[in-house]
């Protein structure tokens, strides 16, 4: 599913035009963005949790040459599912 079918079918369950329904959408996706730049986590009630994550530095292997190389320690976006969510998955 892509962006533009999430923002086709919002607009037709909502009775809105395909313009708002996309701005909207975007909107909501800039505001979770600058959220997580900030280190901030986002609590969705009965969709999920998304927050930030260190991960560690490391040694990595190139594998063409098979050299060494540093990976640097990095932060990361996570996501986890709420029960509700987890609950539909299953079926």
């Amino acid at each position: 599913m892509t962006k533009r079918d999430i923002v086709v079918n919002v607009a037709s369950r909502l009775g809105v035009t395909q313009g708002l329904a996309k701005e909207i959408f975007e909107e909501t996706l800039s505001e979770v963005t600058n959220a997580l730049s900030k280190g901030k986590r986002i609590e969705i009630r009965n969709f999920g949790v998304f927050y930030i994550k260190e991960r560690k530095g490391r040694i990595g292997r190139n594998p063409r040459t098979g050299e060494e190389v540093p990976i640097p320690s990095r932060k990361v976006a996570v996501f986890k599912p709420g029960r509700l969510m987890k609950q539909g998955l299953k079926k």
